[in-house]
C-alpha cells in the first residue's frame, strides 16, 4: 500500500501539471474532492482530485502525469458501486461528462463499440431499432455505465437469459499506468502482457478448475478462469472485474442480443421468501428472461416509506414473490409464456398475476429496482446498511441458504430484508449494522466473516454482481486457497507492477472494517436543527446520512428530481452531490467552517426546492427540508438576500396589496410594464432581470365573494352534502381569483356549502423555501387558530394549489410538531381533485358537450406528497381525455426561477419536456396546470393560456360563470 498524498505543495504542483496536460476538467478543489469521497457503499476515502477527460488521448496525458507524480489512479463510472471500490485516495478519472458516445453500432454483428462513460440505456436504445439490446441490466441501468459495468462485471435481473458483463463483452481498448495501449479480445492481444498472462494461466489451470466455483453467479476475484489453455484465451474477459486495478478502459465492444419485442410479468406469491427461493429450478425449466425474488419485508418498506404508491397493492397474495418476465413477437405470446408459468407453478402454492400492459408492468418493476434504497431507512428514521450485499450461491441450493443466513443474522442479533435475482442464486441485503460504535463495527467483523464461511459452504460466490471492493476482498482468501490469491497478485503484477491503479481492492486488500463512512466521518456541528426532522429522529446530521449514493437523481428522463442536474450535468447540482457536501460540512474534515461554507451553499443555490427528490429518491432524501435548514442556519440574526424579503414575505406584501382599491392596483401592475421601473423593482428585490413581474389580479376572490355573500361561518341552511372550508392562498387569492371562483361553482353545485375563513390563512411556504422557519412557523400558527373552529368541527378543508396543499400535509408537522392541530390540518386537507374524486360515478352524468383532450404537467409538490392518481381518475370522469406528461419540474418552483441567477437554469428545465410538448400540442388541447408556478412559467415561455383543473371541470359541467364586475 503507498503513501497517501498529503503534502499540499505536491497537490498543486500535481493539479498544475494536469491542468497544463488535459482539455477536460481538472478538479482539485474541496468540494469535488468531497462529492467523490464516496459511492453506494459504506466506506469512504477522500480522493486526491478529479479528472474528466474529453477523449482518450486526455486520458493518456491525465496517466502521464501521475505516472511522474507518482499517484494512485481510480477509473470511476456512476459512482453507484456498493462494495466500495469506487473509493480511494487517488487521482479520479470520471467519464461520465464527457467519454460517454457510442462509436458504432453493428447490427450484423450484433455489437456496439462504445465509450466507458456510456450510459447502460442508451446502448440499450441504440441497441432497440434492430431488435437488440444488452443484456445486462441492472437497476441502476439508466444510470450505470459500461465503464463501471465492466469494473464491477454487473449482472442485472436478465443474467438468467443472458448472463453477466463478462459474458457480452468481446473486445476493449486499454490503457495501463504504465501507458502501455493493448487491444483485447479473444485471441487477439499480442505482447509482453498477454504472454505473461498465457503464462500465468498454464501455471495455475488445475488450482483455477478445482477452485472456482460453478455457478453463474462467480463474480468475486479475477477471472482467471478465461486463461486456461485449451483454447484462445480472452484478455479482454478476462479485464472484466478488475475493479479498476489493472488497466483503465478507453473504449470497448459489447454483444447485442436480440430481444423479444414485446414482454410479460407474472408475479408469483408464495407464502414467504423461502419458498419462492425453493421452487426457481422450476421456474427455470420455463426459460424466462428473468426470475427476481422480494420478501414482504421490502413491500412493507415501500409502503411505509411511500403512502401515495399503488403498484404494491396490486401483488398476488404472499409473503414472498418472484418476478417472472417472459418474452414474445406479439403481446399475446408473451402474456400467453407468462400464463404458462403462472399455471406451472399453482401446483405448488404460488398465487399469480400475470401483466403484459407496459405502464403496470414498469410500476411493479420499479418497486424491485427501487429495493436498495428503499430499505436504506426505515419510517422512524431506523438505518441499515450494504456490506454483505450480493452474494450468490448454486440457485438449486438458494432455498436452503436463506434459511441458514437468516440464522446467522439471528446470531449476530442482526435484522435485514431482502430481495435479489433469486433464479440465478443471488441475494441482496440490507442489514442494520451499528456502525456508529466500536462494538458495533466489531460485530459487522463478525457477522461478514460468518456469512463468508456459511456462503462458501454452499458452493457460492462472496460476490455475485457488484464486485468484491473494500467490504469483500479481505475475505477472498476464505473462497479461494492460497495459491489462487497469490494467481490474483501475479496477475495484478503483470498489468500493474506499480500498484497505482486503485489499490487495495481485490489484492492486498484493506480492511473491510476500514475507512467505513458513518465512522469516520463522525458530525462535528451541532445538531439543533430548526426544523422537526421527524424522520430522521430529530437530527439533520442523521439526515445527512440517508443518501447512500444510489445515483437516481443523476439520471437524464423520468420523474422530477433532479432537475437542476439535467440542466447543468454537474455533481454539485444533483440531490446526491448536494448531499455528499452536507454529509461532509457536518464533519468538517474536507468541508470546513459549518453552515458559512461557500461551496454549500453555492450547490444548494441551484436547489429548486422542487421535493422531487423526497418521492423519486428511494431513500427519500427530501433536500429541500435540508435546504431550508441550511439557509435557516447560515443567515440566523444575519442579513439576507433581497430576495428573501421579496419573495419570501410574498403574502404579506400581497396581503397589503389587497387593500388597496382597484384602480390602484391598475396602476400597479401598469408600472410594472415600464420596463426602466420594473427593472429597479427587480434589482431591489433580487429578481432576475429576464423575469417579467406577474399580473396582479385588480380584484381579489375575497373581495368577490363576500360581495356574493359567500360568508364566513357558513350559509344560513346547510347544503345537503354538508359543509367545506375553502384554503384560499395567496396566490390564487391574488393573481388567479377565477380558479377559485370556478371551485366554488363546481362544489356549489356538488351539494357542498363552500365557506371562507373571517382573514387570510397561510401555510408559510414562502419563509419555509427561503429559511425563515420562525416568521413561517407564526404565519402557520396564527392560521391554524384562524380555522381551528372548521378544524374542531370536521370540516374538510379544500386546497386549490398544489404546493401550499402539500404544505399543509406534510411540513406543517416540521415547523409545529406539537402542535395537534397542524396534525389535524395534514390529515383533513383534500386537494380539489381528491374531493372531485368522491363523486366518480355522479360527475359523468353531469357533464355538457363532448370531450375534451389535455396535456397535463404535474406540480412537483403535489408529485412528492400527494400523488396524481385522483386527478387521472376525475379527468376521466368529465370525458378529458388527458396526457400527464413525465416532464419533471416546470423550472419556476415558487421563488427560483424568479431569483437573479437562476433564469437559464429555470428556462432549461422547462424546455427539456415541457415547452416542447405545450408547443407541439393542437391547438384544441387545454395545458392543465394546477400550480400556479406552472401556469407562470407557462405565460411567460408565451404559450397557450393554461387552466386549473377547477377551471376544466366547470367547463366540463356548463358552470363556467360570467365574471362579475365588483
Amino acid at each position: 500500500m503507498h503513501d497517501p498524498v498529503t503534502s499540499t505543495d505536491r497537490i498543486a504542483g500535481l493539479a498544475a501539471d494536469l491542468r497544463a496536460a488535459v482539455g477536460g476538467d481538472v478538479r482539485f478543489d474541496d468540494a469535488h474532492r468531497a462529492m467523490w469521497s464516496a459511492d453506494a457503499s459504506n466506506y469512504r476515502k477522500v480522493p486526491i482530485g478529479v479528472v474528466a477527460p474529453r477523449d482518450a488521448a486526455d486520458v493518456e496525458a491525465a496517466m502521464a502525469v501521475c505516472r511522474a507524480h507518482e499517484v494512485p489512479v481510480l477509473p470511476r463510472g456512476a459512482g453507484t458501486s456498493i462494495a466500495g471500490q469506487a473509493v480511494n485516495t487517488a487521482v479520479v478519472l470520471d467519464f461520465r461528462k464527457y467519454l460517454n458516445r457510442i462509436l458504432e453500432v453493428d447490427p450484423d454483428a450484433r455489437t456496439a463499440r462504445v465509450e466507458p462513460g456510456v450510459i447502460c440505456d442508451d446502448v440499450r436504445d441504440a441497441g432497440a431499432p434492430h431488435g437488440l439490446t444488452f443484456g445486462p441490466d441492472p437497476s441502476t441501468h439508466n444510470r450505470c455505465t459500461i465503464g463501471g459495468m465492466i469494473g464491477n462485471n454487473a449482472c442485472g435481473s436478465h443474467s438468467v437469459a443472458w448472463g453477466k458483463t463478462v459474458d457480452n463483452v468481446h473486445a476493449m481498448d486499454v490503457l495501463t499506468y504504465r501507458g502501455e495501449r493493448l487491444t483485447l479480445g479473444r485471441g487477439q492481444s499480442t505482447g509482453a502482457i498477454p504472454e505473461r498472462l498465457r503464462a500465468l494461466g498454464e501455471r495455475y489451470a488445475d488450482e483455477v478448475r478445482t477452485s472456482f466455483p460453478d455457478l453463474t453467479r462467480r463474480v468475486s476475484g479475477y477471472n482467471l478462469d478465461q486463461l486456461l489453455p485449451g483454447g484462445e484465451i480472452d484478455l479482454a474477459k478476462a479485464m472484466v472485474g478488475t475493479e479498476g486495478t489493472c488497466a483503465t478502459v478507453l473504449n470497448a465492444t459489447v454483444r447485442l442480443v436480440e430481444s423479444p419485442p414485446v414482454r410479460a410479468l407474472a408475479v408469483l406469491g408464495f407464502p414467504d421468501a423461502y419458498i419462492a427461493a425453493d421452487n426457481v429450478m422450476v421456474v427455470r425449466e420455463h426459460s424466462p428472461l428473468t426470475i427476481e425474488g422480494m420478501d414482504a419485508g421490502l413491500i412493507a418498506a415501500l409502503r411505509a416509506s411511500n403512502p401515495v404508491e399503488t403498484a404494491s397493492r396490486a401483488l398476488p397474495h404472499g409473503g414472498g414473490w418472484l418476478y417472472v418476465e417472459t418474452g414474445g413477437q406479439t403481446r399475446a405470446e408473451a402474456e400467453a409464456a407468462a400464463q404458462a408459468v403462472a399455471r406451472a407453478m399453482k401446483p405448488y402454492g404460488a398465487s399469480s398475476l400475470v401483466v403484459s400492459d407496459p405502464a403496470k408492468m414498469k410500476a411493479l418493476w420499479r418497486i424491485r429496482e427501487d429495493g436498495a434504497g428503499i430499505l436504506t431507512r426505515s419510517p422512524d428514521g431506523g438505518e441499515a446498511w450494504p456490506g454483505w450485499e450480493d452474494a450468490a450461491v448454486p440457485p438449486e441450493k438458494f432455498g436452503a441458504y436463506l434459511r441458514e443466513f437468516d440464522a446467522v443474522l439471528e446470531r449476530h442479533g442482526r435484522k435485514g430484508v431482502y430481495y435479489g435475482h433469486f433464479g440465478d442464486g443471488c441475494l441482496h441485503v440490507r442489514i442494520d449494522f451499528d456502525l456508529l460504535s466500536k462494538p458495533g463495527i466489531a460485530n459487522f467483523r463478525a457477522f461478514m466473516e460468518d456469512a463468508a464461511d456459511l456462503v462458501v459452504a454452499h458452493g457460492g460466490s462472496l460476490s455475485g454482481e457488484h464486485g468484491d471492493g473494500r467490504a469483500r476482498s479481505e475475505l477472498l482468501d476464505r473462497m479461494y486457497p492460497q495459491t489462487i490469491i497469490r494467481a490474483f497478485e501475479e496477475f495484478k503484477g503483470i498489468w500493474d507492477p506499480d500498484d497505482r491503479m486503485n489499490p487495495g481492492c481485490i489484492v492486498r486488500s484493506a480492511r473491510l472494517d476500514e475507512d467505513l463512512r458513518v465512522f469516520v466521518g463522525m458530525p462535528t456541528i451541532q445538531d439543533t436543527p430548526q426544523l422537526a426532522f421527524t424522520h430522521d429522529r430529530g437530527s439533520f446530521t442523521r439526515a445527512t446520512r440517508r443518501c447512500l449514493g444510489v445515483g437516481k437523481c443523476v439520471t437524464a428522463h423520468g420523474g422530477v428530481m433532479c432537475p437542476s442536474y439535467r440542466a447543468t450535468g454537474e455533481e454539485m447540482h444533483s440531490t446526491r452531490g448536494r448531499a455528499r457536501l452536507l454529509f461532509e460540512m457536518a464533519n468538517g474534515e474536507v468541508i470546513d467552517g459549518g453552515w458559512q461554507n461557500d461551496a454549500v451553499a453555492e450547490a444548494l443555490d441551484l436547489c429548486l426546492s422542487c421535493k422531487g427528490c423526497k418521492r423519486d429518491c428511494p431513500v427519500g432524501v427530501d433536500m429541500a427540508a435540508y435546504k431550508t435548514e441550511f439557509l435557516a442556519q447560515r443567515y440566523h440574526r444575519k442579513l439576507r438576500p433581497a430576495s428573501h424579503y421579496s419573495m419570501g414575505a410574498l403574502p404579506r406584501w400581497m396581503r397589503l396589496v389587497g387593500m388597496l382599491p382597484a384602480g390602484v392596483v391598475d396602476g400597479i401592475n401598469a408600472l410594472a410594464r415600464v420596463p426602466w421601473l420594473a427593472g429597479i423593482v427587480k434589482r431591489a428585490g433580487g429578481i432576475a432581470p429576464e423575469r417579467d413581474i406577474p399580473e396582479i389580479a385588480r380584484e381579489t376572490f375575497t373581495t368577490r365573494a363576500r360581495a356574493d355573500s359567500i360568508i364566513e361561518r357558513g350559509p344560513v341552511a346547510p347544503a345537503p352534502r354538508g359543509r367545506i372550508l375553502l384554503w384560499l392562498d395567496t396566490f390564487t387569492d391574488h393573481f388567479d381569483p377565477d380558479v377559485a371562483e370556478d371551485a366554488v361553482a363546481v362544489l356549489t353545485a356538488l351539494g357542498y356549502s363552500v365557506e371562507l375563513p373571517p382573514r387570510g390563512v397561510c401555510c408559510g411556504l414562502t419563509w419555509t423555501s427561503t429559511g425563515q422557519v420562525g416568521a413561517a412557523r407564526r404565519v402557520l400558527r396564527r392560521s391554524l387558530r384562524t380555522i381551528e373552529p372548521w378544524l374542531s368541527a370536521g370540516v374538510p378543508v379544500v386546497g386549490l394549489e398544489p404546493s401550499c396543499t402539500a404544505a399543509l400535509r406534510a411540513d406543517g408537522a416540521e415547523l409545529l410538531p406539537a402542535e395537534p392541530l397542524a396534525a389535524a390540518l395534514a390529515g383533513g386537507v383534500k386537494t380539489f381533485a381528491e374531493l372531485l374524486a368522491e363523486h366518480l360515478d355522479e360527475l359523468p352524468g353531469l357533464v355538457v358537450g363532448g370531450s375534451r383532450r389535455a396535456l397535463v404537467q404535474v406540480h412537483c409538490h403535489q408529485h412528492a406528497e400527494l400523488g396524481a392518481d385522483d386527478d387521472r381518475a376525475v379527468m376521466r370522469a368529465l370525458d378529458v381525455e388527458a396526457e400527464v406528461l413525465d416532464s419533471g419540474c416546470c423550472g419556476l418552483a415558487g421563488n427560483f426561477g424568479f431569483e437573479k441567477g437562476h433564469y437559464e437554469v429555470s428556462m432549461a428545465a422547462a424546455e427539456r419536456v415541457l415547452l416542447p410538448a405545450v408547443r407541439s400540442a393542437d391547438a384544441d388541447v387545454e395545458v392543465l396546470a394546477d400550480g400556479f408556478s406552472c401556469r407562470t412559467q407557462l405565460r411567460q415561455a408565451g404559450t397557450r393560456e393554461p387552466v386549473h383543473l377547477a377551471q376544466l371541470a366547470a367547463r366540463a359541467l356548463g358552470l363556467r360563470p360570467a365574471r362579475s364586475e365588483h
